[in-house]
């Protein structure tokens, strides 16, 4: 019998972020290793909605309470939302040691299809291949949807390539968007058990140039 000892349990991923400006005030809490329970109130109930999706098909237990400056437009509170959703996640991510990093999902929701492709590489950057033909959803601007996708990306350090192959309802386009990010997002922070306690990269560091 091996005299070793047993390796230590990793420790929990998780973390808390509150950012505060003169038009936003959020606070984020993320458990990478969750269940998909999520509690998230930002005063825009599409936005809501989504982020509900993003946390249920990832299986990241997420809260996100937020105040912002609804009487002026929406713009604030997404974008700030988007970068302290990825600060928390970047928090969690710790050195990275371990993870998969690359995560890619083909998301059908009725006519619409959606692929979301991840790379958690510590290099921000967003591709966004997603058109609309309206203006709003509910009271929301669709527009603001690319914003809070590169907030995400550039505040969580992630390579994030986003693409409608088609579809028709505005409505299944964007929750095709979240639910596909969501499964990328699983797949690229799970734990690879044969490499967990190395870094994925042949730098042995991510982040820097290519």
């Amino acid at each position: 019998m091996s005299n070793a000892a047993a390796p230590s349990a990793r420790s929990p991923r998780r973390a808390v972020v509150e950012r505060t400006t003169k038009e936003t005030r959020i606070r984020v809490a993320v458990d990478l290793d969750g269940t998909g329970v999520y509690k998230v109130s930002t005063g825009i109930g599409f936005l809501d909605h989504m982020l509900e999706q993003l946390s249920r098909h990832s299986l990241i237990d997420l809260e996100v309470e937020a105040v912002g400056d609804l009487h002026i437009d929406f713009h604030h509170t997404t974008e700030d939302t988007g970068i302290a959703i990825g600060e928390a996640v970047a928090k969690a991510l710790g050195d990275r040691k371990g993870i998969q990093r690359y995560g890619d999902a083909l998301i059908p929701m009725d006519e619409t299809l959606t692929r979301v492709a991840i790379d958690l590489s510590n290099r921000p950057y967003l591709i966004w291949k997603v058109n609309f033909t309206r203006d709003k959803l509910g009271d929301m601007d669709t527009e603001l949807f690319k914003e809070w996708f590169q907030a995400f990306a550039q505040a969580a350090g992630a390579t994030l390539h986003v693409e409608n192959l088609y579809g028709e309802n505005n409505h299944h386009i964007v929750e095709s968007c979240y639910k596909a990010l969501a499964r990328a997002f699983r797949a690229s922070v799970e734990i690879d058990p044969r490499k967990a306690d190395a870094v994925p990269s042949t730098k042995g560091v991510l982040g820097g140039s290519l």
